[in-house]
């Protein structure tokens, strides 16, 4: 048995349930040291120093330590060197700050102020030994966008150092405890066709062109429900409020479900998950979705593709708003088929129970290039 020091900077949602799911998992100690999840900007900043500082203390010497991209990990092993110093090391991208969809509302933009993240990224990946990425979209969307990412700035531009981190990166699915929600499985349907958002309430997952669907078959006269669950915001986009006037008669559930209890028998009761995102670098919420049995309809891009057979994809797959649309009104005037389908075949293999072992190993073979 090994010792692994996991980092994460940002512990909330996905990134814990990630990091807790393997260390519950996992054959090999795990030490998580953590900050809140909030403050994403700040976290990128100064995360490297609080966790440097709580490393430091700690009397615990890993085999190997583990970041997320989260952490500026090159300033971290800086400040730890006199102890760190010949750790293998690793890095796992849940996302990166490069490809990631950025608000056109957000001020660091106009400033320029938004490539210090996607170049803390970028020196995390070349600092560490192995660089993990959640999917096969992610790591060739990081990869190819690396060229151009340095290539804006005026000299000592590096560009050799890409292929110094594609040599080194792999990809390693997400691991989901998806075995959990078994235990809340339900058989009941509701009368009406039950579309489910189960995303979090921000742009970059889309939810106006999501309600607009809505909207459109709600005036051609199409019965539906729909349960909006995810993670909200005081900052949701305004979109949300609009829908609960407009769809007051079809909406059941509107909120984040109170306990997982709630949001797994959602899922269950669920017939449809449209999905209109902008932005997934893996798509847990889609997973879970899948593995309950809820029809998806995807954006062909993104992650996507990779958790359905290619020969199925003309089922589940649309290329543009008006394919969307298609789609998902095919779907609801077809329901009865639609219910007789199963996917959860498709993403099993992402529960923690197949991927643990893949994950021990893959970390535990990381090569100290230093």
């Amino acid at each position: 048995m090994k010792k692994i020091l996991l980092l994460e900077p940002f512990f909330t949602g996905s990134h814990q349930s990630w990091a807790e799911g393997w260390q519950r998992f996992s054959q090999h100690e795990i030490k998580i040291l953590s900050l809140p999840g909030r403050h994403w900007k700040w976290r990128m900043h100064s995360g490297a120093v609080s966790l440097a500082k709580q490393f430091l203390a700690m009397d615990f010497q890993p085999d190997l330590i583990v970041a997320t991209d989260m952490l500026d990990f090159a300033t971290f092993l800086g400040l730890t060197r006199i102890k760190s110093n010949g750790i293998p090391t690793a890095i796992y991208f849940h996302e990166n700050q490069i490809t990631y969809p950025w608000s056109t509302t957000d001020p660091d933009i106009p400033l320029k102020r938004d490539n210090q993240y996607g170049f803390k990224n970028y020196t995390s990946a070349f600092v560490a030994d192995k660089v993990f990425f959640n999917s096969a979209y992610h790591q060739q969307s990081f990869l190819t966008a690396l060229p151009d990412f340095l290539a804006q700035f005026p000299d000592y531009q590096e560009i050799e150092n890409i292929a110094t981190i594609a040599n080194k990166s792999k990809i390693l699915y997400l691991g989901v405890d998806l075995q959990r929600f078994s235990k809340f499985k339900v058989e009941k349907k509701m009368e009406s066709p039950l579309l489910v958002w189960n995303h979090r309430w921000e742009y970059d997952k889309n939810p106006e062109g999501f309600f607009k669907a809505l909207f459109r078959l709600k005036s051609e006269g199409i019965a539906f429900n729909v349960a909006v669950l995810g993670e909200n915001y005081k900052k949701a986009p305004a979109i949300f409020q609009e829908a609960k006037k407009v769809l007051t008669n079809e909406i059941v559930q509107f909120g984040k479900a109170k306990r997982f209890e709630d949001y797994a028998q959602w899922l269950w009761r669920a017939d449809i998950l449209p999905v209109s995102n902008h932005q997934d670098f893996f798509g847990q919420s889609i997973v879970e979705a899948m593995y309950c049995h809820c029809f998806p309809i995807l954006p062909n891009r993104l992650a996507y593709p990779e958790h359905i057979p290619a020969n199925l994809h003309p089922s589940f797959f649309y290329k543009n708003e008006a394919g969307f649309y298609q789609l998902l009104k095919k779907a609801i005037l077809n329901i009865d088929e639609i219910r007789q389908e199963t996917t959860q075949s498709f993403v099993k293999h992402y529960d923690w129970r197949t991927l643990a072992p893949i994950y021990d190993n893959s970390f535990i073979q990381v090569p100290t290039i230093k």
